[in-house]
C-alpha cells in the first residue's frame, strides 16, 4: 500500500517558462536555467540554503545530453556540493521528483529542497518522438501498436465507446473547454479558443490520428521547464507564502494494458482513494482539480477515477458544465496538458506550479475564485504511475 509522501512539506516559490517550440531554449541546460534562481528568488532565500536538488528529466533520447542533475550549478553556482539527484517515472516523472524532494525534507536532511522538471522535445523528429515516447508502454505487447503512444490511447478510447457507447460529444467538449482554459494561461503552448464545433469535427486541420482521436484529443509535443522550492512546515511558516500539501500518494499499477481493465484507470482510482483518506477530505471539498489530459479520453476517465461521476458517466461531467471554469468542480483551469502542453519532465512540477497559483491567489486571468483546495494527478505510462496531490494554502 502506498504511504502518504506529505510530511509537513510546503510549496514556498515556483517559476514557470512558456511551453512549446522554445528556439531560445536549445536544450536542458538552457531551460534549467531560466527556472532555478527565479524559482528561488521566488521563495525569497539565498540559494545557499538551499539543501538538496530533485531533477525531473524523462529524456529517454529526445537529446544526447543525459545526467543533468549537476547541470544546475552552471546557473546557480552556491548550490556546489549540494546533493543532486536525476528521477524519471515516465509522464509523472516531475511529480517523481516532488516526492524524492518531500522524502529529503521529511527525513530531517535539510529545511530547503529545489525542483526542477525540464524537457526539450523538439530537437528531433516527429517520427522520433514517437518512438521515444513508445518507451513508456509496454514495448513487448505495444510497441507495434500504429500511431505509437497515441495508438495505445486510441485503443483505450475504443475500448471504452464499446463498453459506454460513443463518447465522441464528450471528447470534443474536454479539448474545447481546455483551450478555452488555455487562452488565459500566459504559459500555454496554444492560446487559442478552438470552439466545440471545430474539435467535434474530422477535417484537414482536425485529421483523425488514430481510432476516435483527432489532433485536437492530443496534447502538444513541447519544450518547457518548471521549478519548485518545498520547504518543512515550520520553516515555511516563517516565509511569504506556503502552500502544504495535505496528502501526496504514488500508486504504480501492472504495465500491460492487457493485465488490467484499462478503461478503469484502477491504478489512478486507488491514488486519488488514499489521497481523500490521507487528506480527510472528498472529492466534493476540492475547488478546483489540474489532471493529466495528455488525451482527452485520459481526462474523461479521470472523472471517474477521482469519484466525481459513477464508472461509465464521465461524459456527464463535462457536458453539463460541472467541470467548466465556472461550473461545481473546475477541472484544468490552466488549460491542461491538452493547451499547456506536455513537456515530459515539467508536466508534474507545472501542474503544481499552476496549482499552488490558484491557490495563493496569483492565477492571473486562470484564477477560480476562493480557491482553497486543489487536486493534482499525474500520471506516467497508461496509468501506471499514478501521483495525487491534494494542496491547500498554509500561508
Amino acid at each position: 500500500m502506498a504511504r502518504n509522501q506529505a510530511g509537513g512539506a510546503c510549496i514556498v516559490g515556483w517559476a514557470h517558462t512558456p511551453f512549446g517550440r522554445l528556439e531560445d531554449a536549445p536544450d536542458a541546460e538552457a531551460l534549467i536555467g531560466r527556472v532555478a534562481r527565479a524559482a528561488i528568488e521566488d521563495a525569497g532565500v539565498d540559494p545557499a540554503d538551499v539543501d538538496a536538488v530533485y531533477v525531473g528529466h524523462f529524456n529517454g533520447g529526445f537529446q544526447k545530453q543525459d545526467f543533468p542533475s549537476s547541470l544546475v550549478l552552471q546557473s546557480v553556482p552556491k548550490l556546489r556540493f549540494k546533493p543532486a539527484t536525476r528521477l524519471e517515472n515516465a509522464c509523472a516523472t516531475g511529480s517523481a521528483a516532488i516526492h524524492g524532494a518531500m522524502d529529503f525534507l521529511a527525513a530531517g536532511r535539510g529545511r530547503f529542497t529545489l525542483v526542477l522538471g525540464i524537457e526539450k522535445m523538439t530537437a528531433i523528429p516527429g517520427s522520433g518522438v514517437g518512438d521515444v515516447l513508445l518507451g513508456c508502454a509496454y514495448r513487448r505487447e505495444e510497441g507495434e501498436i500504429p500511431a505509437g503512444f497515441a495508438g495505445v490511447f486510441a485503443r483505450i478510447a475504443e475500448s471504452y465507446f464499446q463498453r459506454h457507447g460513443d463518447q465522441s460529444d464528450a471528447l470534443a467538449a474536454i479539448a474545447a473547454k481546455n483551450h478555452r482554459n488555455g487562452v488565459d494561461n500566459p504559459y500555454a503552448q496554444m492560446r487559442k479558443d478552438l470552439g466545440y464545433e471545430f474539435c467535434r469535427t474530422e477535417s484537414e486541420r482536425n485529421p483523425i490520428v488514430a481510432g476516435p482521436l483527432k489532433r485536437t484529443d492530443c496534447s502538444l509535443v513541447s519544450d518547457g521547464a518548471a521549478a519548485l522550492v518545498l520547504a518543512d512546515a515550520e520553516t515555511a511558516a516563517t516565509l511569504g507564502k506556503a502552500i502544504r500539501f495535505r496528502a501526496a500518494v504514488q500508486v504504480n499499477d501492472l504495465m500491460p494494458i492487457s493485465a488490467r481493465d484499462i478503461i478503469r484507470f484502477e491504478g489512478a482510482r486507488e491514488a486519488w482513494r488514499q489521497a481523500y483518506e490521507s487528506a480527510g477530505i472528498g472529492v466534493c471539498d476540492l475547488s478546483f482539480a489540474e489532471v493529466h489530459d495528455c488525451f482527452t479520453i485520459a481526462e474523461l476517465i479521470d472523472y471517474e477515477a477521482m469519484g466525481l461521476v459513477p464508472e461509465g458517466k464521465g461524459a456527464r461531467a463535462v457536458l453539463d458544465g460541472t467541470v467548466a471554469k465556472s461550473g461545481r468542480l473546475p477541472v484544468n483551469p490552466s488549460g491542461g496538458l491538452k493547451s499547456k502542453g506536455h513537456p515530459i519532465g515539467a508536466t508534474g512540477v507545472s501542474m503544481h506550479v499552476l496549482s499552488a497559483m490558484q491557490l495563493a491567489g496569483e492565477a492571473g486571468a486562470m484564477q477560480v475564485p476562493g480557491a482553497t483546495l486543489g487536486g493534482v494527478f499525474n500520471m506516467g505510462g497508461a496509468a501506471v504511475a499514478n501521483y495525487v496531490s491534494i494542496l491547500e494554502r498554509l500561508r
